[in-house]
């Protein structure tokens, strides 16, 4: 049977990633992969994080299983921190997931049972794997256009125009934040806009939102997932908790499922759980415990919205020394953009070919579309960024 099987193409980032390590430079700059690192280059532990392990390894008295969709304190928990008080609990359905992935890749399968004809519309770009769960699933995708190469920012006319053309019941795929990979995002006049189309058009929205807090604020980068469950009877929203709480390998994510009255919570929640039960089975729970101690802990709590605000300054603090330094080098404004976009990406606009000769000149790493991992960058790297950039004719 095996000998059916076809080689797997593989995953650029990946690929890189295992090129970096192979690099023997000590001056290599890794800024592929999707990880927030600190000035030393170490991806840390939160120090909320640490705390809530040490208490829950004296207080945990047993690690049996806790039901398909995951310890119901963590949905509650999660639930409030993405939308606040924007909708009754009632009225969402909950289920913790393996990472923000897990909870993307369920999301599509409780769309193909719902709704098999469906189609799901996703920028372009988008972070890959949005495009090969969809593919490995077989559902019909289309895409709707986002980025403007020109401006380096969002293409809202493009947007509105390609949104006009979604059927009823097809899902409509949105990063609520940070948007990955080219760091610029709707203001929220474009949010409106964008919602009244959406709305006409008799779509579900489905929100990827892997990075609350590292763009404006905890409950700046919700405003827009806020506004999205308010305005719609139905959406989706998948959550991450791998960035904002440092814990990536713990995978540790949510779906959430709005519905349109209280009376359809149960009906979504059971179908929520066999979905799990389906796939994994039972979520993991390491991680999801530790969220939930420090989100209804006020001290834990206190002190990881502390150190979450460090890491979003950090990213905002390179972006304006970046731009800065390619201001001065190219003696224009053609790079501000990179000021103004928020999150972990920017995508600078080299050719593969010039991110090629940055790669083979300097040692520096980056997807081949040009997107950059500002959080891989420190105060030493940008100026030998910048200096990269500019003589790869960029």
């Amino acid at each position: 049977m095996f000998e059916l099987l076809k080689e797997q193409p593989a995953d650029k980032i990946l690929s890189l990633m295992a090129a970096f390590r192979a690099d023997p430079r000590a001056q290599k700059i890794d800024l592929g992969v999707g990880v927030y690192k600190d000035p030393t280059g170490l991806t840390p532990v939160m120090r909320a994080v640490r705390a809530a392990e040490r208490r829950l390894v004296e207080e945990q008295t047993t690690k049996t299983y806790t039901a398909l969709a995951g310890d119901a304190a963590f949905g509650a928990a999660m639930t409030d921190l993405v939308l606040g008080d924007a909708v009754p609990a009632a009225r969402v359905a909950a289920a913790a997931t393996p990472g923000g992935t897990g909870a993307i890749r369920q999301a599509f399968e409780l769309v193909r049972m719902a709704n098999p004809e469906a189609t799901v519309w996703v920028s372009d770009p988008t972070w890959p794997n949005h495009l090969s769960i969809i593919r490995h699933l077989g559902m019909k995708l289309a895409s709707y256009r986002y980025f403007d190469e020109a401006t380096r920012d969002i293409d809202l006319d493009g947007i509105l125009g390609d949104l006009a053309r979604v059927a009823a019941g097809d899902v409509v795929l949105l990063h609520g934040c940070c948007h990955n990979p080219t760091g610029a995002n709707p203001s929220a006049a474009d949010w409106a806009r964008i919602i009244a189309v959406l709305k006409e058009r008799g779509a579900l929205p489905l929100v990827d939102l892997a990075y609350q807090g590292f763009g404006d604020g905890l409950v700046e980068d919700a405003a827009a997932t806020r506004l999205i469950a308010t305005s719609f009877p139905e959406c989706l929203i998948a959550a991450s908790c791998s960035k904002n709480f440092g814990i990536y390998r713990e995978r540790t994510g949510i779906l959430m499922a709005v519905v349109p009255e209280a009376g359809m919570q149960a009906v979504v929640q059971g179908n929520l759980a066999h979905l799990n039960r389906q796939n994994f089975s039972f979520p993991p729970d390491h991680g999801a415990r530790i969220v939930t101690m420090i989100l209804t802990d006020p001290a834990l709590r206190a002190d990881w919205e502390a150190e979450l605000e460090e890491i979003r300054t950090t990213m905002l603090g390179l972006r304006a020394q970046l731009a800065d330094e390619l201001k001065r080098l190219s003696n224009s404004d053609r790079f501000a953009f990179v000021g103004t976009h928020r999150g972990m990406f920017s995508r600078i606009g080299a050719s593969p070919e010039q991110v090629e000769a940055m790669r083979a000149k300097q040692g520096i790493y980056m997807v081949g579309d040009s997107r950059i991992n500002i959080a891989g960058l420190n105060r030493d790297t940008v100026p030998v960024l910048a200096r990269a950039i500019i003589e790869a004719g960029v």
